[in-house]
């Protein structure tokens, strides 16, 4: 692990455990009892549909990869489904140091370059986020989430003096609500999108130009910067048709419909409130859990069964303890389930991802 990682690895852990004493002494009790009582009561039956969603999402996440590499490889799902579960097993296991292993082993298989997998990647990355923004936009049509407490933002007082210095400062914050939320993550999706049609239209102009920036003084790195931008902008063509956009539309948004049954089916697999959240509210629940899921350790996670936890908690009006026992069983079905089935896949392709994970750190220094 670089220096980098290590600093990012520390700041995390920092954030979490602050985080952990804040929830606990908001709570102040917890009664271990009630807990071991809410998870004694788990429907299984419901807990496994919650998993063979989850798992089901993966092999779609397999298709989708497929269609993005139709411009430049023909591949099948099969060969793409065990990247996709090795590589989300090293992510639950290694935190964000194994992000980038998925786009990694499949530009070996596929004799592809990194830099081109680490380009739709980045587009994947977008049609998840504009799929969820759509199901997010359709659940506000539901009076459930107009009835939430945090659905408008609001104005915070506060008595710190010592902010009294800042411009614009009068003693009160404005705390965004989710209808907010929702039109920030719009507007930066759009922002993304641009960005990314900008690049792969003028990908050659941008590598010559910042290989003319630095040809003078250090041609070794103009050189570099022109193919990673090149080989970047290439990646980037990964959708050469109306019909291979509406597949990758139709195929984003039922994977994301089903992460949303899955959450469904794990909630209610559960005794008491939790039976009353409807499908909107787990899109919500999803959101949080998303949200947290960027403060992760590797292996134990924290932030997102934190997240998960406060919006049972504080914004559903959950029970503190059965809200703890969700938010753990949430995590390991929706996040660590994959790990087994991740590590047999490395062991039948005969990858060892602790190697894989230096290769492809090797890889990403280059890139910086």
């Amino acid at each position: 692990m670089n220096k980098k990682r290590t600093l990012i690895f520390g700041v995390v852990l920092i954030a979490l455990c602050l985080l952990i004493y804040l929830q606990f002494r908001a709570w102040k009790t917890f009664d271990w009892h009630i807990f071991w009582i809410s998870t004694e009561h788990i429907n299984w039956l419901y807990a496994f549909y919650g998993l063979a969603l989850t798992y089901f999402a993966y092999l779609l996440r397999a298709v989708r990869w497929r269609i993005f590499l139709k411009p430049v490889r023909k591949t099948t799902t099969a060969r793409l489904l065990a990247p996709q579960f090795v590589g989300f097993a090293a992510l639950a296991l290694l935190g964000r140091a194994g992000e980038m292993i998925r786009p990694y082993i499949i530009a070996k298989k596929e004799r592809l370059t990194f830099t081109s997998q680490v380009a739709v990647w980045g587009v994947e990355r977008i049609f998840d986020m504009g799929s969820f923004a759509v199901l997010l936009a359709l659940s506000f049509l539901s009076p459930d989430l107009r009835a939430l407490p945090f659905y408008q933002g609001h104005w915070v007082q506060h008595h710190w003096h010592w902010l009294k210095f800042v411009p614009f400062y009068h003693g009160s914050w404005y705390v965004p609500g989710l209808r907010e939320f929702s039109f920030l993550l719009m507007g930066f999706i759009v922002a993304l999108v641009v960005g990314i049609v900008f690049v792969r239209q003028s990908g050659p102009r941008v590598a010559q130009f910042l290989h003319d920036r630095f040809a003078g003084f250090a041609p070794k790195l103009a050189h570099h910067l022109r193919e990673k931008v090149l080989s970047f902008s290439n990646g980037l063509e990964t959708i050469h048709d109306l019909g291979s956009a509406l597949q990758l539309v139709a195929v984003s948004l039922f994977m994301w419909v089903l992460a949303a049954f899955s959450y469904y089916a794990i909630t209610h697999a559960y005794p008491g409130k939790l039976q009353g959240l409807t499908l909107p509210l787990q899109v919500v629940l999803m959101g949080s859990s998303m949200v947290g899921s960027m403060l992760q350790l590797p292996a134990v996670g924290g932030g997102s069964q934190l997240a998960t936890i406060s919006m049972l908690s504080s914004g559903f009006g959950v029970e503190k303890e059965l809200a703890v026992s969700c938010g753990i069983l949430i995590w390991v079905i929706t996040f660590m389930s994959v790990v087994p089935m991740g590590l047999l896949l490395a062991r039948r392709e005969h990858v060892s991802i602790r190697a894989v994970a230096k290769a492809e750190e090797k890889e990403a220094a280059l890139l910086e």
